[in-house]
């Protein structure tokens, strides 16, 4: 199969690592890819939003499927204009994307499903939204409504907190458009897990479930990121609890979308709150993790581009993963403050933000750079080969957390 995918980060990276495993690929690109990825795929040079180059790239070379790494071109409708021209698209349409699309959305969907999440509040006018959190008190969580690339999300401690947040948000917009309302919403008490379904729009398949950290500083302090680390198997999460999951949160979402009109086919990732009272949701997203993706591709025993197939023509219902329950992953970001890469044993790199100098140096070229991933027989293993290959990176401008995998160990 000739397969396009757009994207050019370390989640597309670790996408395209598993892809050009498969025994069914003759030809992989990416769009617009790095100097990572290169290695694996054609890089092109067409942005991972401009939907009709896309398109017409697909077109033009007899691409049969197109893989969507992150959210923003489903949102702007590429599993729709793939579908126009009768090209298979990995991903939801633009009306399912919504679900990450607008945090208020993915609320309404809950709310009509039945699915456990915390009680919520929406505003367009900012001073209507600082009464409402002068009402409800502290810790509350502030969101921007629309897509801010992970980072529109404030956990508030103190209601001067949360009002600044208010400010940041709806009237200095730091996050555009993203920004023109808000969701405010109970903060859950326990512990946070990422789990993720494959999706043909009828039925769901379980994948597997991470860990991720959003806060860049150790010990989860400070703003939240894109994410500085995650592993996978994350022990928290047990098989009773993946069942709960999936009958009480993501096969009722699957249903409620279905019965919308806008079923929902890809990659559903649902954020949980383990709290006392069960598993929670706190968003949908509609996209592979950033940098959870990279800790479950290096654990996935089975064909990807099969799995990515069956959930495109509707054939889960039959289907099976399979994955490496004795190997444990961890991966560490490494992102930039304001070289070529040495081969370790059990360990993956995979490019995030980097790009090739004129003179042929590799160079960071963003926020995130690299994501190092280390696996081994147990968790503990696998954050020694992470971290040692993190240590063997000469690169003085970066900077990690060094804690990554501390609730497991």
């Amino acid at each position: 199969m000739r397969v396009l995918v757009v994207g050019g980060g370390g989640r597309e990276h670790a996408l395209c690592w598993a892809l050009a495993a498969s025994p069914l690929l003759t030809k992989l690109w990416c769009a617009p890819g790095n100097p990572g990825i290169a290695e694996l795929a054609e890089c092109v040079a067409i942005g991972a939003t401009d939907i009709p180059a896309l398109v017409a790239f697909a077109q033009a070379n007899a691409v049969e499927l197109v893989v969507a790494g992150p959210e923003a071109p489903l949102t702007l409708g590429l599993a729709d204009a793939c579908a126009e021209a009768r090209i298979k698209c990995f991903g939801p349409s633009a009306a399912a994307a919504r679900l990450e699309g607008s945090k208020a959305f993915c609320k309404e969907v809950a709310d009509a499903a039945g699915v456990p999440t915390a009680a919520w509040a929406r505003f367009e006018d900012a001073g209507a939204a600082r009464a409402y959190l002068r009402q409800k008190g502290a810790p509350i969580v502030v969101k921007a409504d629309g897509l801010a690339a992970g980072k529109g999300v404030v956990v508030a401690a103190t209601v001067a907190e949360a009002e600044a947040a208010i400010a940041d948000i709806m009237e200095s917009r730091i996050h555009g458009a993203a920004g023109a309302s808000v969701v405010i919403e109970e903060c859950l008490v326990g512990e946070e897990i990422s789990f993720f379904a494959l999706c043909d729009g009828t039925h769901a398949l379980p994948m597997a479930a991470a860990q991720d950290h959003k806060r860049v500083g150790e010990g989860d302090t400070g703003p939240n990121t894109g994410g500085m680390g995650a592993y996978s198997p994350p022990p928290a999460f047990t098989d009773a609890l993946r069942e709960q999951v999936m009958d009480r949160i993501i096969r009722p979402t699957l249903a409620e979308m279905a019965k919308r009109g806008t079923p929902f086919r890809g990659v559903l990732f649902a954020g949980l709150m383990l709290t006392a009272e069960g598993p929670k949701l706190i968003e949908f997203n509609v996209r592979f993790g950033d940098p959870e993706c990279q800790a479950l591709m290096v654990r996935l025993e089975s064909d990807l581009l099969v799995a990515l197939l069956a959930a495109c023509d509707g054939e889960l219902r039959d289907f099976s993963l399979r994955w490496r329950e004795d190997l444990h992953s961890l991966v560490v970001v490494m992102a930039a403050r304001s070289r070529p890469w040495i081969p370790v044993p059990g360990v993956q790199v995979f490019h995030a933000g980097t790009a090739w100098r004129e003179d042929g140096a590799l160079v960071a070229d963003g926020g995130r750079v690299l994501a190092v991933g280390g696996t081994g027989a147990t968790l503990r293993e696998a954050r020694e080969a992470a971290y040692h290959a993190v240590d063997a990176i000469d690169w003085p401008g970066g900077f990690c957390r060094r804690d990554i995998g501390w609730r497991a160990l």
